[in-house]
């Protein structure tokens, strides 16, 4: 076979390789969905209770929230390899714009905009589809203005300077019940109740599980399309160059700066349209849930799946997700009520993700799935050193 047949068969693969696992997540997705609405309701009472403790409906829909949040990550991440340890800021920004737009905060107004939400109520209350756009917009503004101090900065730098801004954010946001006059947060209080989704469940299915799942599932969706065809792009080509080597990439014409701030603010994006879905799903904004463990477990999830890999960091984000909700606590109730223990195993979620990253780091540094070209590149690397090692 020439090369040239030998590179053209190389994009089918992959494209065939992608089908096949989106047919799966569809084929998933709706499983999951039929079980819940339909099957699971009608079990026995001691299965039933199986599922509640080690997978209930509210653990899945907020799986689903945190696969959306890491695959924004991946992208600055893993496409750019751009380290940023404060994601969580724009998670947070897009849970509040679900506040300022979906909830009777700004009490001084009444605007209603294609919602459910009752007409004497008062505040901003616009469409949950519109808010995901703004909420996304916003952090892609806000993605731009973080990333911009950044773009001279590299490794280590660069990780305590968005790590910095990933702690700021979240405390402008725990103290803005009164900045300048303005309250734009309530503090420690929060903003609660955000306005339902509204889609009536009884379109979908009887149980509240419905409705949100499969429009988790459909932004989820949403975001593997665009991760994949934006990877394919030019713009994507452009991250994975700089990744690879930054110097060579600027040599070769690339702009720099216009890129690593387009990977700012569409990994932002992503956060924004997650942020506003968690709010949904919590019913109400609460500025002690963005803490900086968030951002550390979001790029556990990345390196866990596999870094610049889609569909590796959408099996990574849905297992620690399970894990950190429902299986570390379903399992110590399990130890505890076997041997008689009283083992807080929740709170030792984070020495169980800080093993497997030394774990993964050590012995599988590409993650579970791994992207082809980061797998070559640190097997390349290994391999070099290895014959050099030998060579003396």
């Amino acid at each position: 076979m020439t090369k040239r047949a030998k590179k053209t068969l190389k994009p089918m693969k992959h494209s065939a390789s992608h089908r096949i696992w989106t047919i799966r997540f569809l084929i998933a997705a709706a499983v999951v969905w039929v079980f819940y609405t339909y099957v699971m309701y009608r079990l026995p009472e001691g299965l039933q209770t199986i599922f509640q403790n080690w997978l209930p409906p509210t653990t899945v829909n907020e799986a689903m929230v945190w696969v959306i949040c890491a695959l924004g990550l991946n992208i600055v991440v893993g496409y750019a390899g751009l380290l940023d340890l404060g994601f969580v800021a724009f998670w947070a920004i897009g849970g509040y714009s679900a506040g300022w737009f979906m909830s009777a905060f700004f009490g001084q107004v009444n605007i209603h905009i294609l919602t459910t939400a009752p007409r004497d109520l008062p505040g901003i209350h616009l469409s949950f589809w519109g808010v995901l756009l703004i909420g996304g917009l916003i952090c892609a503004f806000f993605g731009i203005i973080i990333g911009a101090p950044t773009l001279r900065l590299k490794s280590d730098y660069l990780a305590l300077v968005t790590l910095g801004f990933g702690e700021i954010i979240p405390q402008v946001f725990t103290n803005g019940q009164n900045i300048a006059g303005f309250n734009i947060s309530n503090g420690t209080k929060g903003i609660s109740p955000v306005d339902n989704i509204g889609v009536p469940g009884k379109v979908l299915g009887p149980f509240d599980f419905s409705w949100k799942f499969f429009i988790f599932a459909l932004l989820t969706a949403v975001m593997v399309f665009v991760s994949l065809r934006i990877r394919k792009g030019r713009l994507g080509r452009a991250w994975l160059a700089i990744r690879e080597d930054e110097l060579a990439a600027s040599m070769m014409g690339l702009p720099l700066k216009s890129t690593k701030l387009a990977a700012y603010a569409v990994g932002a994006f992503s956060g924004g349209v997650g942020g506003v879905a968690f709010a949904t799903h919590v019913n109400g904004v609460f500025a002690d849930r963005f803490n900086f463990s968030i951002s550390i477990i979001l790029l556990a999830m990345v390196v866990l799946g596999g870094m610049g890999n889609v569909w590796g960091v959408m099996i990574g984000a849905l297992l620690i997700a399970w894990i950190n909700s429902t299986g570390l606590p379903a399992f110590g109730d399990l130890v505890n009520n076997t041997f008689h223990t009283e083992i807080n195993f929740p709170s030792y979620n984070f020495l169980l993700f800080g093993g497997v990253l030394v774990l993964m780091m050590l012995y599988k540094r590409e993650g579970m799935i791994p992207e082809s070209r980061l797998k070559a590149i640190l097997h390349e690397a290994d391999d070099t050193t290895s014959n050099i090692a030998g060579g003396h």
